[in-house]
């Protein structure tokens, strides 16, 4: 590798700083760790606005539109987020409690399942209606979850000298949190310290995570760098990096791994990798939405075309979660007025542009491979594709992280039927693991239980969200996010490995998400009752800025004060 433009005096500056701090980071006891999250939490909202505002301005709209939203989102609520749950968890734990209250695991048919949230009565409150269980690996025991969870703290408590260990985040530049939310992983959940290289395409937030971070590159525990390729090439291969995290494609990946040269493909047959340490990642795919027929109503059509755009759409679809397939019967009488609204919907939003470095040719090349590709926005971007038959397109195939919609139709009118035909056709057809939503109906949901719920237990992702984009699992801090276990370095996927993960769970197989299939009030006639509006994520939410504003500083610092706030928006959007 050529290192002739890289300057890496300053590379290895950082790395000598991490190994001489990794140490006083492992002996820094729970109730500091407690606070230097506690001590964090003012700095992220001193810092939110400045930093949502540098994500709009960058994606070319205005920092005060309803879009930007999406940059509050990403960014200081997520971290908010991520960080109370962190320390809800540690609390317990410095507290003397287990970090999962024993009503949590329990046994179903044989599996063990955990349920991570709603974690506290704030979370019932400003997500009713959401919860999302935890299923482990086949064998694994409710006793053996508990001793498990939140293993680096309990073995402390049975003087275990915890290891130290340097590990390298190559930062992800498309959603805001992913590299802070990486960070805290690696210092929180596996004791090790950080060097962090950003992303070139939103660089920007250095300064910001910095600052957020200060306390911990003040003690030599996290350190950031800027850089390309070649930077974080020297740094994965650098003697003094212990561990690797990556978010982004299996390109990169296997970059790293493997090598470029005409030699790459020969060392991965032969398991013979340049680079042999510690890796785990976060790869994305080809993410499905999977439409089961059932009752809908004009209302449900409306509501859940909301959902299945913004899906799409959030961020522009620069998310390894957004979803690309659409998957719904064909011979159901719903998916033609699903699809009119879908088209609605996509017609009605605000221009944006789809920022992220390649976007446009990859909308190119849709727009050259289908003919009937439907662009449904003045600034050229909202592309769908209504009927994508061939299991070799690249629509399947690929991941082409810009706003382009598929449509894939599949036989059977009766849910169980479609239901078995959706189900293998994204476990055996659609590249990826990371993550899938299933839109169904209540009363179908009861009417063909036992198919439903092998659907739920068949699909392989790490993520499932059923009447939930999948992505609120990358939100909440309580729910591991990561690829459907089975990936090796050979065939890397979605990748290997978890994040976030609060109450550091092992032998995590993946987590299943669940909302209200309507809104408050509406739920209450569909079966799915709750309080919740039109969540503020939704790309149609019309006060989603003020309520994710308000719900941001309510995270960092809960109040009853702050409630009535917080639902005056919410109730308008």
């Amino acid at each position: 590798m050529t290192t002739s433009l890289v300057d890496t005096d300053a590379l290895d500056h950082a790395v000598s700083d991490l190994r001489a701090g990794q140490d006083s980071w492992a002996a820094t006891p729970p109730t500091e760790r407690v606070a230097l999250l506690e001590r964090m939490l003012p700095r992220i909202i001193a810092r939110a606005a400045d930093m949502a505002e540098a994500g709009a301005r960058a994606k070319g709209y205005a920092p005060e539109s309803r879009v930007a939203a999406e940059d509050w989102i990403g960014a200081p609520w997520a971290l908010t987020q991520n960080v109370s749950a962190l320390l809800h968890v540690l609390r317990r734990l410095a507290a003397g409690q287990e970090p999962l209250p024993a009503r949590a695991v329990r046994e179903r048919q044989g599996r063990t399942v955990v349920d991570v949230f709603p974690a506290t009565g704030w979370d019932r409150l400003l997500l009713n209606g959401f919860t999302a269980e935890v299923r482990t690996l086949p064998g694994t025991t409710p006793r053996q979850v508990r001793e498990r969870a939140g293993g680096l703290y309990r073995s402390r408590g049975r003087g275990r000298a915890p290891r130290a260990r340097v590990s390298l985040v190559l930062g992800a530049g498309n959603v805001a949190a992913i590299t802070a939310l990486d960070i805290l992983h690696k210092l929180y959940a596996e004791n090790q310290v950080v060097l962090a290289k950003m992303n070139p395409v939103n660089d920007y937030l250095r300064p910001h995570f910095a600052e957020i971070f200060a306390e911990f590159t003040a003690r030599g525990w996290v350190r950031f760098v800027a850089g390309g390729a070649a930077e974080g090439a020297y740094l994965a291969a650098h003697h003094g990096i212990d561990t690797l995290h990556v978010t982004g494609s299996d390109r990169t990946h296997d970059a790293l791994v493997w090598g470029t040269d005409d030699r790459a493909e020969e060392r991965r047959r032969d398991d013979t990798p340049l680079l042999d340490k510690e890796f785990t990642s976060e790869l994305g795919g080809v993410s499905p939405c999977i439409v089961t027929p059932g009752p809908w109503s004009d209302a449900d059509f409306r509501f859940q075309a909301e959902h299945i755009v913004t899906s799409k759409m959030n961020n522009s679809g620069h998310n390894c979660i957004a979803t690309q397939v659409l998957v719904v019967p064909a011979d159901w009488d719903g998916t033609e007025k699903l699809l009119t609204e879908i088209r609605a919907v996509l017609r009605a939003l605000p221009p944006r542009t789809d920022y992220y470095p390649g976007a446009q040719d990859r909308l190119a090349a849709v727009r050259a491979a289908h003919p009937e590709t439907e662009t449904l926005g003045a600034d050229g971007c909202r592309l769908l594709v209504p009927d994508v038959t061939d299991h070799g397109d690249p629509l399947i195939t690929d991941e082409v992280f810009a706003s382009a919609l598929a449509v894939v139709r599949l036989p059977g009118t009766d849910p169980g039927d479609f239901l078995k035909e959706a189900v293998a056709f994204a476990n055996d057809v659609l590249p990826g693991t990371l993550g899938a939503t299933l839109l169904v109906h209540p009363r179908t949901e009861k009417s063909h239980s036992r198919q439903v719920d092998e659907a739920i237990d068949s699909l392989r992702y790490g993520t499932l969200g059923v009447n939930c984009w999948s992505a609120i699992g990358f939100l909440l801090g309580y729910t591991p996010w990561g690829a459907h276990p089975g990936h090796t370095r050979q065939g890397i996927g979605s990748g290997i490995g978890f994040v976030h993960n609060a109450f550091m769970l092992e032998d995590v197989e993946k987590t299943v998400l669940r909302a209200p299939f309507a809104p408050a009030p509406r739920g209450l006639f569909t079966g799915s009752p709750s309080i919740s509006p039109r969540p503020p994520f939704y790309v149609t939410n019309k006060t989603a800025l003020t309520t994710i504003r308000r719900v941001t500083a309510f995270t960092a610092a809960p109040s009853l004060a702050k409630l009535p706030g917080i639902f005056a928006s919410a109730l308008r959007g």
